[in-house]
């Protein structure tokens, strides 16, 4: 039979106690982590995890927290891995090589766990991961020696089906024989490639398209940047300004407009699911100079001013005296 499901948590245990666990619990998966509970008292974390041939499976449940892999004291070449990540709850920001990307429900992020990088989530999350060794993708031929961090949607397409299959394998992966789990491990491994294939080709045309995918993709990944602008765009992307006009045009906007309704939706999100913090934060945090100037704008968006969120919180979390 393949592995049984194995579980970890550090509730119940001292602070100290909390995150000495939890970056054990990380390197033994992966690597070696620093671990920093931000504000938090505590670090209130727990890991299901199995494993199907090579492949480890993860679940993945913690508090607000950071975690920092670096290369001191350790070499590139002793964590082979790459890891793919579907989150399923809460928001995280992942860094590495000076690239920041933002991960929502829905997103998948494709990243080398060898390379330096750190993942900040500000409050609860929950994400399920594949862990997985990279000469299992060096022997389908695909390339990871200058892999960059890339996110993907699972909410439909390829990536949907590589996730449903990722849920399900871990759910049954205490039923597989060796053999068959050595079956669903490729099958998995095939499923996972076809959106990082996707993905890597569509980054290496030149079309229209692409690059107006590429152009989403710097947007999304420099978003809290008050100073991103089009020159910005068109100096990263290596075209002009006139080119970059033309591509959201045909699809019935600016670039302006595109930057400022994904911050909008960002701080609409941000102000229905964290509570502590205030508008103006919100706002600032996302690119907004002026906390009169995001309430007007955000009011053309959803016909609805932001304080109307932070009042109907208040209302949710009124004392029933009924």
């Amino acid at each position: 039979m393949s592995d049984t499901v194995r579980s970890l948590s550090t509730s119940g245990l001292a602070p100290k106690k909390q995150i000495q666990t939890w970056s054990d619990a990380l390197t033994d998966l992966c690597g070696q982590f620093d671990v920093d509970p931000l504000e938090g008292s505590s670090l209130e974390g727990r890991i299901n995890y199995t494993t199907v041939s090579q492949l480890k499976l993860c679940q993945i449940e913690a508090s607000q927290h950071r975690i920092a892999h670096t290369i001191s004291g350790t070499k590139l070449s002793e964590h082979p891995y790459v890891k793919i990540l579907f989150q399923t709850y809460g928001i995280s920001h992942f860094e590495q090589n000076g690239r920041r990307i933002d991960i929502m429900p829905g997103d998948c992020l494709a990243y080398d766990v060898s390379c330096p990088h750190t993942i900040v989530s500000p409050s609860l999350t929950r994400h399920e991961v594949v862990i997985v060794p990279k000469e299992l993708l060096h022997e389908r031929g695909f390339r990871t020696a200058k892999m960059l961090p890339c996110k993907l949607s699972a909410r439909n397409g390829t990536g949907r089906i590589a996730y449903d299959f990722v849920h399900t394998a871990f759910d049954e992966a205490k039923r597989l024989s060796p053999h068959n789990a050595i079956g669903v491990a490729d099958s998995l491994i095939d499923l996972l490639l076809l959106p990082l294939r996707e993905a890597d080709t569509m980054f290496d045309r030149v079309g229209p398209e692409a690059m107006y995918i590429r152009a989403q993709a710097f947007i999304r990944e420099h978003l809290r940047d008050p100073d991103l602008c089009i020159d910005q765009i068109s100096a990263a992307l290596g075209c002009t300004k006139r080119y970059l006009h033309m591509l959201f045009s045909d699809k019935g906007m600016t670039v302006s407009d595109y930057i400022w309704r994904a911050r909008l939706l960002h701080c609409r999100q941000e102000l229905e699911t964290q509570n502590g913090k205030t508008i103006t934060d919100v706002a600032f945090s996302w690119g907004f100079s002026s906390s009169s100037h995001f309430s007007r704008v955000f009011r053309k968006h959803f016909g609805f001013v932001p304080s109307a969120i932070h009042k109907a919180h208040c209302v949710d979390r009124s004392p029933d005296v009924s």
